[in-house]
């Protein structure tokens, strides 16, 4: 396959990288998304003295092109990668995630359950939303040489003047791939034993009520806890609610790391 034309970031769109105490946690943005929309929930990690890692996702922070080049197991294997070096150096870890990087972050949860000791969700991506998706799947190289992108929803935040950092383009042939992550992620259910807290917004445009659906449903064997924001959007750690995001996630951390702390106070 031929590399991509290399494109600067998209300004803010830089991975964030943290070495604090033993304790880390992994962010992982959204589809189409990057950093940006995760930087201040890092940020806030990190002045609490927690290892942090917010990767940039291949494919993302640059332009919408070079995420047809990407699937959902490349963005899976990057996750993983970061998850698998921030355990190498701390004593325990937590993952977080939103919207699609909800379900990378389960993944890695169901993947690794004795490293992952708890995991945090921002409006997870769980569950299809466009029936077409699964139906162009086998068609994906096909279906994006001819419609290689749709209009995507722009910035979904209630908060005046605050933009997500990501592409304003939906691409076709990497968004053909999602399927196959919610299918696993959602096969996977019955083997979560880490605790998950879960942050939905009612009025979110992008992802609807069936993921945390199924999730309360499936993940029979771990202790789930929901919060609603109710003056937030779909991207939340952008929004006014976002302090309730940071604050509970760190509550959240030092609650269930094994020193009962989780960061130096």
């Amino acid at each position: 396959m031929t590399p991509p034309i290399a494109h600067p970031l998209i300004p803010g769109a830089e991975p964030f990288s943290h070495h604090g105490s033993g304790v880390g946690v992994l962010l992982c943005h959204g589809f189409t998304g990057s950093p940006y929309s995760m930087r201040p929930w890092g940020e806030y990690l990190a002045a609490a003295g927690l290892s942090v890692e917010v990767p940039l996702l291949p494919g993302h922070g640059t332009v919408w092109h070079h995420m047809n080049l990407t699937t959902s197991d490349d963005w899976l294997a990057e996750a993983e990668r970061v998850l698998l070096e921030l355990s190498a150096r701390c004593d325990e870890v937590f993952v977080m995630g939103l919207s699609m990087g909800g379900a990378l972050t389960l993944r890695l949860a169901q993947r690794h359950p004795g490293l992952v000791r708890g995991a945090v969700l921002v409006n997870p991506s769980l569950a299809v939303e466009d029936r077409r998706l699964p139906l162009i799947a086998p068609f994906r190289r096909a279906v994006s040489r001819f419609m290689p992108s749709t209009p995507g929803l722009g910035t979904d935040i209630s908060k005046d003047d605050t933009t997500e950092g990501g592409y304003d383009r939906v691409p076709t042939a990497a968004a053909a791939t999602l399927p196959k992550l919610w299918r696993e992620v959602q096969e996977g259910m019955s083997g979560l034993r880490a605790p998950i807290l879960a942050f939905r917004s009612p009025q979110d445009h992008v992802v609807g009520p069936d993921s945390l659906r199924i999730l309360a449903r499936r993940a029979v064997n771990t202790r789930l806890t929901i919060h609603l924001l109710h003056d937030s959007y779909h991207v939340a750690t952008l929004d006014h609610d976002a302090a309730a995001i940071f604050d509970g996630s760190l509550a959240f951390v030092r609650e269930h790391s094994r020193s009962g702390e989780g960061a130096d106070r």
